[in-house]
């Protein structure tokens, strides 16, 4: 990307981690307007090499809770090295409020580990079918909420063209409404990394153990068992052609979230 001929080239790449497709619709939208390159994290390929030809490294992610879901966690330890010095841009997508979800992904980092230039929250539908009080999205609500996610991503390269700062959920008000959730997920995690379940209905069709991102499932002695590895992207839910999985709460699931 180009942001004139006198300040030369900014090169940039986009990593994000979706579970049914809401940060991945985000990240791309972003890519497509900078044209740059963009990869999800579940990829092999030698994001350390990617990482050093870069100078600025962006990343989408959902945020849980106020914090930065497993998965990428573990991917910023696996390239924390790499990373130092790197200009970063942060956006994460949420359904409701997060409060400070894209600090929480700063926070991965040591003490001006990272030079972070812009923040953003991005609010896309409820994929969470096994919690009874977060209504699924219907597809005109689905529609509303891509037409704004648009505009507002119209507005966000706008800003970066220009050189505005803007740091979402890093206010003191952002803090204060992310801490208590921050100290609910580790909670929620614990809970479902011992509860993930597969009812009767299951087929062994074996899709959950296919498109898992944490390799979390298998097949043993026909039936599907998990390693405790549950990142909470509610993909396997979503995707399963029997309802069968359930991640926090027992009861059957009525509606799945077919993503974007």
């Amino acid at each position: 990307m180009s942001k004139n001929a006198n300040e030369g080239v900014i090169h940039m790449v986009m990593f994000y981690f979706s579970g049914t497709g809401n940060s991945k619709y985000v990240a791309e939208l972003f890519c497509q307007n900078k044209n740059i390159g963009c990869h999800s994290i579940e990829e092999s390929i030698d994001f350390d090499k990617i990482i050093k030809a870069e100078d600025t490294i962006a990343f989408c992610y959902p945020i849980y809770f106020s914090r930065v879901p497993k998965i990428m966690r573990e991917f910023v330890a696996q390239h924390l090295n790499t990373l130092k010095g790197k200009k970063i841009i942060i956006f994460c997508a949420q359904f409701m409020m997060s409060g400070d979800g894209t600090r929480a992904f700063a926070k991965l980092f040591p003490k001006n580990y990272i030079d972070v230039i812009y923040t953003e929250h991005f609010f896309m539908p409820n994929n969470m079918p096994d919690v009874p009080l977060l209504p699924i999205a219907n597809d005109n609500s689905i529609k509303k909420s891509l037409a704004r996610t648009k505009r507002k991503m119209e507005q966000v390269c706008r800003n970066i063209q220009d050189g505005k700062i803007k740091k979402r959920g890093f206010s003191i008000i952002s803090r204060l409404l992310g801490l208590p959730q921050s100290l609910i997920l580790p909670a929620m995690e614990r809970r479902a990394n011992r509860t993930v379940s597969v009812d009767s209905t299951c087929t062994l069709c074996g899709l959950c153990v296919e498109i898992c991102p944490m390799d979390n499932f298998l097949i043993e002695d026909k039936k599907i068992t998990h390693r405790h590895r549950c990142t909470m992207c509610y993909r396997c839910i979503n995707k399963c052609p029997e309802k069968s999985i359930n991640v926090l709460v027992s009861a059957k699931i009525r509606k799945q979230y077919k993503g974007i």
